[in-house]
């Protein structure tokens, strides 16, 4: 009996030291060495400041940037998660027409029931970093505006749009997409 609490012991601190310590340093070293901007959260820099992630959304309410999709959490990724309310809640539904009001007097849109769903219903993780290109084109108008952006400048807003939908992972996983800290970003840069 004795030996074979020692060996189970022997065996429990063994792979502790090879599950616990040596794998996670190997696979850290590997993800690392192969691709070190996903290792280390797909982190965005400007300026040598980081300014957030590619795969966690991020709240942009002024008029002269493209607005992200709405979140429960306040886009907190240590909470991750909804607001939970069914599909009976009034609580709901008075969210959801109040955003859906915002966004159509922003960005002067007449037919509300036109607004793509992901600008007034939030996310299961109320973390999506991504809106539909056809929710991005409808912000140009309002971006240009804010941003005193001529004809030449807006047309160049708009192929940047296109420029940077990004396709259904593998090509039939998902919809079409962009990036809003992305788009953003490279806002900023026009």
């Amino acid at each position: 009996m004795k030996t074979q609490t020692v060996i189970a012991l022997k065996f429990l601190l063994v792979m502790t030291i090879l599950c616990g310590i040596v794998y996670p340093l190997l696979m850290t070293g590997v993800a690392q060495l192969s691709f070190p901007s996903k290792a280390n959260g797909s982190l965005i820099k400007k300026d040598g400041k980081i300014i957030g992630s590619e795969l966690i959304g991020q709240k942009f309410d002024s008029t002269i940037y493209f607005w992200s999709r709405p979140s429960a959490i306040g886009y907190n990724p240590i909470p991750s998660g909804a607001s939970n309310y069914g599909p009976t809640s009034d609580t709901l539904r008075k969210l959801v027409e109040a955003r859906r009001q915002l966004f159509a007097k922003m960005n002067s849109i007449e037919n509300v029931l036109s607004i793509p769903k992901e600008m007034i219903f939030t996310s299961g993780s109320g973390l999506d970093p991504h809106i539909s290109p056809e929710a991005a084109l409808m912000q140009v108008g309002r971006i240009s505006l804010a941003r005193h952006f001529d004809k030449n400048q807006q047309e160049k807003l708009l192929e940047k749009v296109k420029e940077m939908t990004e396709a259904p992972q593998f090509l039939f996983l998902g919809e079409q997409r962009i990036n809003v800290l992305l788009l953003n970003f490279a806002l900023d840069k026009m």
